[in-house]
């Protein structure tokens, strides 16, 4: 089923909406939601909580796109449980280490405005946007999807000390553009 009919039946409120968002986008919103939780049950209990949230959701939203609208509330409810699930047990894992990485590359998050929140986010979209292709998808896979470093290599067939490489000129990229335009680290 297209994703516009399936916008429509959220709307008509019919439950066949629900089952035919897992049929289409289970499998890619517990993708998302194991790339950032070690635990499958917590994956799974996310994916389920996703079609809540997408239910509760649309409407009044019609989204463009039905695959990341799912996947951003997959992520988003994917990292409440994880920092629910790591509170006391600070370091370790995949999503630590991956902000641990960016955190030389983007400003304190507390003390700033919501202006500045935005300014930061639409300034972030655009750098995303002008990467080239390999760099933007390494750069998305390891920060919007929280992969590993060996999961990245092997999934774009390549050394792992490539995408490492790959990772560390984009942050020195992604500091340079901030500074550009105004944000301080």
């Amino acid at each position: 089923m297209d994703d516009q009919r399936i916008i429509e039946l959220f709307f008509d409120r019919n439950e066949q909406a629900i089952e035919e968002t897992q049929k289409k986008y289970g499998a890619y919103c517990h993708t998302v939601a194991a790339g950032i939780l070690s635990d499958r049950r917590d994956a799974e209990e996310c994916v389920n909580d996703t079609y809540l949230h997408a239910w509760n959701a649309i409407p009044p939203q019609r989204p463009n796109i039905l695959s990341a609208f799912l996947a951003k509330i997959t992520r988003n409810l994917a990292l409440t449980r994880y920092r629910a699930n790591h509170r006391e047990k600070r370091g370790g894992g995949s999503l630590a280490l991956a902000l641990e990485e960016l955190e030389g590359c983007l400003p304190d998050p507390t003390g700033g405005s919501i202006t500045d929140d935005v300014h930061l986010r639409d300034t972030l979209s655009a750098f995303v946007r002008e990467l080239p292709a390999q760099s933007r998808d390494i750069f998305l896979r390891r920060y919007w999807f929280v992969r590993t470093v060996p999961e990245i290599a092997r999934e774009l067939g390549m050394g792992e000390s490539r995408v490492k490489m790959i990772l560390l000129r984009t942050r020195e990229k992604l500091r340079e553009h901030l500074a550009r335009e105004g944000i301080e680290i």
